[in-house]
C-alpha cells in the first residue's frame, strides 16, 4: 500500500465503495489529455478538505478508519451547509448508514504508513439517499440549462472546442452536483469543434445562437475564459479568470490566481473553475444570470392578428357577396405588393416593426417572410400606392428609409445604413463576416 505518496500536485483519485461487499475500487483521472475514468456527479452533494490522521495495526486498516473518519466528519459538514448552524449538531449516523448515502471519496491527498494513515479527503453523498436525513427534498434553486464554451488564452492564440485545453479538462473535472447551475457540457467529439469555437462566442446574431443552443439542449451561454501567463518555461504561472455569461458576453467576474510551477497547473485550473462558479452562483441568487429574451423567439402565427384577419375577410366578402343585381361576384385583391429590408436588432423589433407599418394608410397587410434577428430581415407589404408613396408614408412614421435597387431599407432611430450605400435586392444580402 506505499505505492501513493504525497503529491504536491494533488492529483485527484475517485475511490468508489463497493456495495454489499465493502471492497474499494481506485480510478485515477489519467492526464494530457488521455481517456478518464469520471464518476458521474450530477446528482451527488460533495464536502472536501476533510484532514484525517489515523492508525492501524497495518497500512489497510489506518487507511479504512481514516474514510470512515471522513464521512463522519462530512455528513456534519453536509447537515450545516443545508439547514445552517453548527456541524456539531448535525444528528448522529451509524457507519452503516453513512455507507449507505455516500458515493464516493475523493484522494485530493495522502500520505501512507505502516499503521498510520494521513491524508486530506473529499465525500460524495447520493443527493437522493441523503436527503431523508437532511429533512429536505434535495431540490435545490436551479439554472436554466448554460452551455459552457471554455476559452483558454496562450499568448495571443484563443482555443475552445478546437483542441482539447488544459482549461477544458478542468471543467470536465468540475463536479456539479452541489452547484444550483445546471450546466451543459458538450462532448469535444462530432461536429462540437466545428461549432463551438472562440469566433461563436463574440457572434451577436441571435438566430444561429438559437440553433446552437436548441442542438446541445440549452437554454442560455456562459463563457468562462482564462488568460494563461508563464513566468518562464515550468516557471510561476499566473491565471486571470473571467466569467462571460449570455451571448453578448456580459462580465460577471474577474480575478487572478497563481501558482509556484507549471505542474501545479491543474491545481490552479481547478481552482479557478471554483470561483467562476460562485460568481455565476451569487449572479443567478441575485437575479443577473437570466436568459437573454431575445434568445426565446417563437415561430408561428399570432393568433389574435390571425383572427382580426379573418374577421376582415369575412366582412369583405360579405359586402361583395351581391353587387346589388343578386349575382355573386369574388372579392378582387387590392393594392401593390412589395419586398422591402427590414432591420431586426432583436426579437420584440420583428412585432413593433409589423405594427407600425400595419398602422400606416393604405396598407393592406405587412408580414416577415424572411427572419434574420440581429440582422436585416424581409418583409412583403401590400399597399394602395407605388414605392414613392410607400417610403413617403414610412417615413411620416418614423422610420430611416433608403432606396436603391429596387427596393426600400428602413430601420428605427437613424440606425440605417450610409445613404450613399444602397440595400441589397432581396435575396442577395452579402453574407454575414464571421463571428457577427
Amino acid at each position: 500500500m506505499n505505492f501513493l505518496r504525497h503529491n504536491p500536485t494533488a492529483v485527484i483519485f475517485v475511490a468508489l465503495l463497493a456495495l454489499g461487499a465493502g471492497g474499494v475500487l481506485l480510478a485515477q483521472a489519467a492526464r494530457d489529455g488521455g481517456a478518464r475514468t469520471s464518476l458521474e456527479s450530477s446528482s451527488n452533494f460533495e464536502v472536501t478538505g476533510i484532514v484525517v490522521d489515523t492508525s492501524g495495526e497495518n497500512a489497510r486498516e489506518a487507511r479504512e478508519e481514516g474514510w470512515r473518519e471522513a464521512q463522519r466528519r462530512a455528513w456534519r459538514v453536509l447537515y450545516a451547509r443545508v439547514n445552517g448552524g453548527s456541524p456539531q449538531n448535525a444528528p448522529s449516523l451509524g457507519d452503516s448508514a453513512l455507507n449507505g448515502i455516500v458515493a464516493g471519496i475523493i484522494i485530493e491527498d495522502e500520505q501512507i504508513g505502516s499503521t498510520r494513515y494521513v491524508a486530506r479527503l473529499g465525500v460524495m453523498f447520493d443527493r437522493a439517499r441523503v436527503s431523508q436525513y437532511l429533512g429536505v427534498s434535495g431540490q435545490v434553486r436551479r439554472s436554466p440549462p448554460m452551455l459552457v464554451i471554455p476559452v483558454q488564452w496562450i499568448g495571443s492564440t484563443p482555443q475552445s472546442f478546437e483542441e482539447r485545453t488544459a482549461w477544458q479538462q478542468a471543467w470536465l473535472r468540475f463536479r456539479t452536483g452541489s452547484s444550483p447551475i445546471d450546466y451543459v457540457r458538450a462532448s469535444a467529439s462530432g461536429p462540437t469543434p466545428l461549432l463551438l469555437t472562440m469566433g461563436q462566442t463574440g457572434r451577436p446574431g441571435r438566430g444561429w445562437w438559437r440553433f446552437l443552443l436548441d442542438s446541445y439542449g440549452a437554454a442560455d451561454v456562459v463563457v468562462p475564459m482564462v488568460y494563461l501567463h508563464y513566468a518562464y518555461p515550468g516557471g510561476p504561472v499566473v491565471g486571470r479568470f473571467v466569467a462571460y455569461h449570455g451571448p453578448d458576453r456580459n462580465k460577471l467576474a474577474d480575478f487572478s490566481l497563481r501558482v509556484s510551477d507549471a505542474d501545479s497547473l491543474d491545481a490552479l485550473l481547478d481552482a479557478g473553475v471554483r470561483r467562476i462558479d460562485a460568481a455565476y452562483t451569487a449572479a443567478l441568487e441575485d437575479g443577473r444570470l437570466r436568459p437573454d429574451p431575445s434568445l426565446n423567439f417563437e415561430f408561428g402565427l399570432d393568433e389574435e392578428e390571425t383572427e382580426e384577419e379573418l374577421e376582415e375577410i369575412a366582412e369583405s366578402v360579405a359586402r361583395s357577396a351581391s353587387d346589388g343585381q343578386g349575382r355573386t361576384t369574388a372579392p378582387v385583391a387590392t393594392g401593390t405588393s412589395f419586398t422591402i429590408q427590414v432591420a431586426t436588432p432583436d426579437a420584440s423589433a420583428v412585432r413593433s416593426n409589423e405594427a407600425a407599418v400595419r398602422g400606416i394608410p393604405g396598407v393592406r397587410s405587412a408580414i416577415t417572410s424572411s427572419l434574420a434577428i440581429g440582422g436585416v430581415s424581409l418583409m412583403d407589404i401590400r399597399f394602395d400606392g407605388d414605392l414613392d408613396a410607400l417610403a413617403t408614408a414610412l417615413s411620416a412614421r418614423g422610420f430611416q428609409v433608403q432606396r436603391g435597387g429596387g427596393t426600400l431599407r428602413i430601420t428605427r432611430g437613424g440606425g440605417g445604413a450610409p445613404a450613399d450605400e444602397p440595400p441589397a435586392a432581396p435575396g442577395n444580402e452579402p453574407p454575414a463576416a464571421p463571428g457577427g
